[in-house]
């Protein structure tokens, strides 16, 4: 009788195990945790992630969040349970995953955040692009293209206030106006934040600049795409769509069809497919115990994070050609 206890324990080892995931040095198991699968961006740095690790013999679990820290947190206790060599976060809210990280580190399994800084954590590495320069670019590209103006007006999309990107955007705007608005060829007659990056937030504070301002204004300054949109179709309702510079970032493909028809103005190209690859080569590469690359530290208040900026371009329908299609982003096709 003493046996069948023993049994039923040895089943349940047993289901345990086949439950997780039996990875190797050779053939490693690498989650990922994204925000959302939402938006198009997203989707492609799946894509050319899971492409590039199974390239080099390894398995990607993903996992996606649909905007929402609890089920993050979540999804990342789930891949450690599950036992991944390495987890790469997108972090919804970079704030929000301190004790989830500390679960990953304390089971041993190293954390990359991923475009996203995760702040007050022990993270391994940080991947992205250069998201001063991403402002930098966007604020200069106004002050160029409307130097006619004296003063330039801006309405001004900052983003989601939880991501530390949305900082690091306006840090780099900032650079670029702050000395323009203190001579007084620049002013900023409407700001805000825009929660979680919907559109409908980017049509809310543009619809609000209009009520307070009418069509008195030069440019839309905004962070994104996604908010690019909604500022659109604010502008559109008003009639003025195309008469009005607006910025975005990412090079969807929306925006880059508005841009040709003319109702945006300008993206910044983040060319995604080489920072995924990049994130699947060295997940792999530490989860088989390799270095850590490391090509400056950013401060997450907690440690100084080797990390590693790839590089971005301004794009608008002047260089859409050689700058979108030549690299294999879309096709002309896709672009009509």
């Amino acid at each position: 009788m003493k046996s069948a206890p023993r049994r039923l324990l040895a089943l349940i080892a047993s289901l345990l195990l086949a439950a997780t995931v039996h990875a190797s040095k050779e053939h490693p198991v690498i989650g990922l945790s994204l925000d959302t699968l939402k938006e198009e961006r997203w989707q492609k740095d799946r894509d050319s992630f899971t492409a590039e690790v199974e390239s080099l013999g390894g398995k990607v679990i993903v996992q996606a969040a649909n905007g929402d820290d609890t089920r993050q947190t979540s999804d990342i206790k789930a891949l450690i349970t599950r036992g991944v060599d390495v987890i790469v976060v997108v972090a919804h809210n970079g704030s929000a995953l301190t004790r989830a990280v500390k679960s990953a580190n304390d089971a041993g399994i190293p954390v990359i955040a991923y475009d996203r800084l995760i702040m007050n954590s022990d993270v391994a590495l940080y991947l992205t692009f250069d998201n001063v320069k991403v402002g930098e670019l966007q604020a200069r590209y106004i002050v160029d293209h409307l130097s006619d103006k004296n003063p330039i007006r801006i309405v001004r999309l900052d983003g989601a206030p939880t991501d530390n990107n949305a900082k690091l955007f306006k840090q780099g705007q900032d650079q670029v106006l702050d000395p323009l608005i203190k001579a007084g060829k620049v002013k900023i007659i409407f700001e805000d934040w825009c929660a979680d990056w919907k559109p409908e937030n980017g049509k809310k504070v543009t619809n609000a600049a209009i009520t307070r301002f009418g069509h008195d204004f030069d440019a839309i300054l905004s962070t994104t795409d996604h908010l690019a949109s909604g500022a659109i179709q604010a502008l559109t309702e008003e009639g003025i769509a195309g008469k009005i510079l607006v910025t975005g970032q990412d090079a969807d493909l929306s925006a880059c069809q508005r841009i040709l028809r003319g109702t945006q103005t300008m993206t910044i190209y983040k060319p995604l497919k080489t920072l995924a690859t990049y994130a699947g080569t060295v997940a792999v590469e530490i989860a088989k115990g390799g270095p850590v690359p490391k090509q400056a530290v950013l401060n997450n208040g907690f440690k100084e994070v080797p990390s590693v900026f790839k590089e971005i371009y301004a794009v608008d329908k002047d260089n859409m050609m050689t700058a979108i299609v030549a690299d294999g982003f879309y096709t002309a096709e896709q672009l009509k």
